[in-house]
């Protein structure tokens, strides 16, 4: 059974005769469509891609055979009147966790005769499960990007700044022959590396401190994502000790990874793991996310979502302790899971660097 497929055969279990989907991530999955703008209805007997007149020769281009191609007028809606008609459909679902509170008012306000039916991913544990062609360009991107970290290390050095160094990791990627990043690098020293997300700024990388880096590239419209943490010069006992907490947590949680295991239990591995060593208020985001054509899907590895893991979801595992006022570590690599455990895709170091 295809995806599409599998998909449709859900139906059921929401009362839906059809699902309107417009998140671009799944577009993408389902259609191959990589542009800006568009829209799919799936209906159990046809598949409908509908875009503007800007795309009109980039649909024709990648949109699967599987799709009949729709050209509407931009920002238009009329087109589900009349596929609605033309199968027949009444009871249409849509992506609630996508549309937002006015556009799922709207449709319902101008489409009377119909009934739009709320849908919470129904197609991410579908689409989670990568095919061949998406592992591989997915390991082509995570060899650019360990390719990236191997050069940069090369290149820092104290009074460099964060823009820098961010700079860097750009240009690199594009040089390797990735698209683009797959979001903004994240160049974090000193005590701005206790911030979980912290843009990089002006500030100068200095002697004695922590440097987080997070990046990730994409290659043909499938990313990766790394995040390694460096010391610069001499590194206090504290620095030592933090950094070796969250890579013993990684190797733990890294080792529960297999199909058939929950999220949450994963996510609890390496959490019980940080708060028994005394820092279990120092990790205050999830163990990790799926990666795809985004770079945070689903599933989600932490306490909210129990996600049962399959074979070839591909996920990050990223444990992180942070610490005001001293700094942070996170330690971040992509995997694939498998029936017996998982296929790290990483190949750069976690030893302790020190620069």
């Amino acid at each position: 059974m295809d995806r599409i497929q599998e998909i449709t055969s859900l139906y059921s279990k929401y009362n839906i005769e059809a699902l309107l989907v417009t998140s671009l991530s799944n577009i993408r999955y389902l259609t191959g469509f990589s542009g800006s703008a568009a829209s799919v209805l799936l209906t159990k007997n046809k598949n409908y891609f509908i875009s503007d007149f800007r795309y009109l020769s980039q649909s024709k281009d990648e949109v699967s055979k599987e799709f009949e191609i729709i050209i509407f007028a931009q920002g238009s809606l009329d087109y589900i009147s009349e596929i609605s008609k033309k199968n027949n459909l009444k009871n249409i679902g849509f992506e609630s966790h996508i549309a937002s509170v006015n556009t799922a008012d709207g449709l319902k306000d101008k489409f009377k005769d119909l009934n739009f039916i709320p849908v919470n991913s129904l197609i991410e544990p579908v689409i989670g499960k990568k095919n061949e062609d998406e592992i591989e360009k997915t390991k082509k991107a995570v060899e650019i990007t360990d390719k990236t970290f191997e050069t940069i290390l090369g290149m820092i050095k104290p009074g460099m700044t964060e823009n820098e160094l961010a700079a860097e990791i750009t240009y690199i990627h594009r040089k390797l022959g990735a698209e683009t990043n797959a979001f903004e690098p994240i160049v974090a020293s000193g005590i701005r590396s206790a911030f979980p997300h912290a843009r990089p700024t002006e500030k100068k990388i200095a002697k004695g401190e922590f440097l987080k880096l997070d990046f990730g590239c994409v290659y043909k419209g499938l990313r990766s994502d790394l995040t390694r943490t460096i010391g610069i010069g001499s590194l206090s006992s504290e620095h030592k000790k933090i950094y070796s907490i969250v890579k013993e947590a990684q190797q733990k949680a890294l080792d529960a990874v297999k199909a058939g295991e929950h999220t949450k239990t994963i996510d609890s591995v390496a959490r019980d793991h940080i708060t028994e060593n005394g820092y279990g208020n120092n990790f205050g985001h999830g163990l990790g996310h799926g990666l795809g054509y985004d770079t945070h899907e689903g599933p989600y590895l932490n306490q909210r979502m129990d996600f049962i893991l399959d074979v070839n979801n591909i996920i990050t595992i990223e444990p992180g302790i942070y610490v005001e006022g001293l700094g942070g570590v996170r330690i971040e690599d992509d995997v694939i899971v498998k029936n017996d455990g998982c296929e790290i895709l990483n190949t750069s170091p976690k030893e302790l660097i020190i620069i």
